[in-house]
């Protein structure tokens, strides 16, 4: 048998303390490859699978599925495998030592005149709010908690998101009063994404004042483009050639001309961010939502753009993002078109002052000026652009211009040359 390893929580981003352990991919006794799946752990920034750190046999988990540890913690005990022979002793639970012989009880003490006084009560640990987590900090603000009031329960009487939710006097976590569950009834807890889903979209309607503006959008020259490259396109680069790229293409274009619409509220201010970084919602399979982010999306062509979509999604629905890869956006793109939607009214993406829906693509009856100038019919692709966007960071005419001004890069640009 080789030596034991400590597998500990890994430091999963800058801005991350700890981790919830969602699932164990091994159970004790099993062996692991070095890279093989070992647990998955969500943080408040993504889900993740995280690898193996040797190859053996796991000896021991300490932390089992939904405990919530810091970065750092024991999670587990792997016996690297250094000989041809795995000891199965190493793996097996320890067997009750034999009981040891008893002694006989020492004579009683001589009755004292005075009763002893009783001891003092135990006081609970003082947890100190400054160590706590950035995520502990804010649903202890969110449900007008004092710290000093709660019991932690963490290292150290570190408090932890359980003690907050734990806590007396927490807010219910679902308004009114809940329906019993009836026979045959099925009841599904709220996985970690589902709860950081949740607190994130009740959280930003109360901060935000939402306001939504629509515009219909025909695509027939960006569709002439796309049908005529995508047999090459589909050669060359291995996947479809879908309309997204192309908004967020004129996306990036629209935002210099309106830079309000890339910024976030600080306090009284409003500040215009500099970089682009584009987040693309990405449905995990009707289990949660995530938003990796294309870093200065406004400086890269279409190809790259669709490339790191393609990339980001395909890892994000197999859970191999970093928590680095889905924080620092500036704004938010949600495509609801594969899904067959009229028009979709999303919720922001806090602290981002505006997000943007793009919804299914259809063949529609427009009026079109034809050779000698009168009005004519004709059948081109026609879907609706919907911007939910913060009335404190700026007003219905310039929500309204900007898109405007985005419909008309999309319908009147020559987008050949973006895919050379």
């Amino acid at each position: 048998m080789g030596a034991h390893l400590d597998v500990t929580l890994p430091q999963l981003g800058e801005t991350v303390t700890e981790g919830t352990i969602t699932r164990w991919c091994k159970q004790v006794g099993e062996s692991v490859a070095l890279d093989e799946p070992l647990y998955e752990v969500s943080t408040d920034k993504v889900d993740s699978e995280v690898p193996s750190p040797a190859a053996g046999v796991l000896t021991e988990i300490l932390v089992p599925e939904g405990d919530t540890v810091e970065v750092g913690a024991r999670l587990a005990v792997i016996a690297a495998v250094d000989v041809a022979a795995v000891d199965v002793a190493a793996v097996a639970p320890p067997t009750a030592p034999a009981p040891a012989p008893r002694t006989p009880d020492p004579p009683a003490p001589a009755p004292v005149a005075t009763p002893p006084s009783p001891p003092p009560p135990v006081a609970p640990v003082a947890a100190d709010v400054r160590v706590t987590s950035p995520v502990v900090r804010r649903l202890m603000a969110e449900r007008g908690l004092d710290p000093a009031r709660i019991t932690g329960t963490g290292e150290g009487g570190r408090i932890t998101r359980r003690d907050v939710l734990n806590a007396p006097g927490a807010p219910a976590r679902t308004p009114g009063a809940a329906l019993a569950p009836k026979v045959g009834d099925e009841v599904l807890p709220f996985d970690n994404i589902r709860r950081r889903t949740a607190e994130h979209m009740v959280r930003s309607k109360a901060t935000s004042a939402h306001v939504y503006t629509s515009v219909e959008v025909d695509y027939e020259r960006v569709d002439r483009v796309r049908r005529a490259h995508q047999a090459d396109w589909v050669a060359e680069e291995g996947f479809s050639l879908t309309y997204l790229p192309f908004i967020v293409r004129a996306f990036c274009d629209a935002v210099r001309e309106f830079p309000r619409v890339n910024a976030s509220v600080d306090g009284d201010a409003l500040v215009m961010h500099h970089d682009l970084n584009l987040g693309i919602a990405v449905d995990l399979d009707f289990n949660g939502l995530i938003a990796p982010v294309v870093r200065e999306a406004d400086g890269k062509r279409l190809r790259l753009v669709a490339r790191e979509i393609r990339d980001l999604a395909g890892r994000a629905r197999a859970k191999q993002l970093g928590p680095d890869e889905v924080v620092g956006g500036t704004f938010t793109i949600t495509n609801m078109g594969p899904f067959g939607t009229l028009m979709t009214l999303p919720i922001i993406n806090q602290p981002q002052v505006a997000i943007l829906a793009t919804d299914a693509i259809r063949k529609r009856p427009v009026v079109v000026e034809g050779p000698d100038g009168d009005d004519a019919i004709a059948v081109h692709p026609v879907g609706v652009l919907a911007l939910t966007w913060d009335h404190r960071a700026f007003d219905g005419a310039y929500a309204a211009s900007f898109l405007h001004a985005l419909r008309e890069i999309l319908e009147t640009r020559n987008w050949a040359p973006e895919l050379a």
